[in-house]
């Protein structure tokens, strides 16, 4: 039985055969696996966490389908974990086994950073949402890393026209990159916290409150003013050749969202 289920001698190959519609496909793969992932953290060492894993290839317009349980058989050969260098090594691999032009993958997990409160020096583990999107072609292979960061930022308008007090909003940065050399994800989630009125913690006593809440009321931020002075961080950084800032605000006094993105360099495309 085992032999007749995985021999395929013989059998008709269906995504092969000519499509008459002669219509190319972009993207065609699958999406949300969730796989192992090792990555090398800035202070040494290594994290190790689960990440969402999307692959794709683009299908030319004779071909009718591609293989799908390739994909799946080609990620399973990184099980020990996958790491941002052999995401290349994946993409690189699919393109050629799937006999494509273009193959893409994106990877989106949870990365913890060990972080203290400001007055009190209590640790406790902040997550930030990650993401490594890989391309590869016959050319140019194309990596973005990218980090979502929350943060606060304090309405400069409503500080100055108030006769006390401001509102503030829990808003989510988020900075992406193309890069010549490592950029850590440490890295990034610095640039994004250092943009904001204050960062947040996940731990936090009477004395930190009272820091954060005077540092936020201290260095008010309009939502531009957080993309720019990320996008001003990123642009110093001679290891980045592209980038994008961007900011959502989610409003304590409005029913809607402020939003705001700059992007900037080379789009990696050969």
């Amino acid at each position: 039985m085992s032999q007749t289920m995985t021999n395929t001698a013989g059998m008709p190959d269906v995504q092969a055969r000519e499509d008459h519609r002669k219509l190319a496909i972009d993207r065609v793969g699958v999406t949300g696996i969730r796989f192992p992932a090792t990555l090398a953290v800035r202070s040494g060492g290594t994290e190790s966490t689960v990440a969402t894993v999307n692959m794709f290839v683009a299908l030319p317009a004779e071909r009718k389908g591609t293989h799908m349980s390739r994909f799946l058989e080609l990620l399973n050969e990184y099980r020990d974990g996958l790491s941002p260098e052999r995401v290349v090594d994946l993409c690189r691999h699919m393109r050629r086994e799937l006999d494509a032009e273009r193959a893409h993958i994106e990877l989106a997990f949870p990365y913890f950073i060990s972080k203290q409160a400001p007055a009190t020096g209590r640790a406790g583990l902040m997550d930030y949402e990650a993401t490594i999107v890989c391309e590869s072609t016959a050319d140019l292979d194309d990596v973005v890393l990218g980090v979502t960061v929350p943060a606060t930022s304090l309405c400069p308008c409503s500080r100055e026209i108030s006769a006390y007090g401001a509102h503030n909003q829990r808003c989510l940065i988020r900075a992406e990159a193309r890069f010549t050399e490592t950029v850590w994800i440490e890295e990034l989630v610095e640039y994004a916290e250092r943009s904001a009125s204050c960062p947040v913690y996940s731990v936090l006593k009477r004395p930190d409150e009272k820091v954060v809440t005077e540092q936020a009321y201290d260095n008010p931020k309009f939502v531009e003013d957080i993309v720019r002075d990320l996008a001003t961080m990123l642009d110093a950084d001679d290891r980045i050749t592209w980038f994008h800032a961007r900011s959502e605000n989610h409003e304590s006094i409005h029913s809607h969202n402020a939003w705001a993105e700059i992007t900037r360099g080379s789009n990696g495309e050969g």
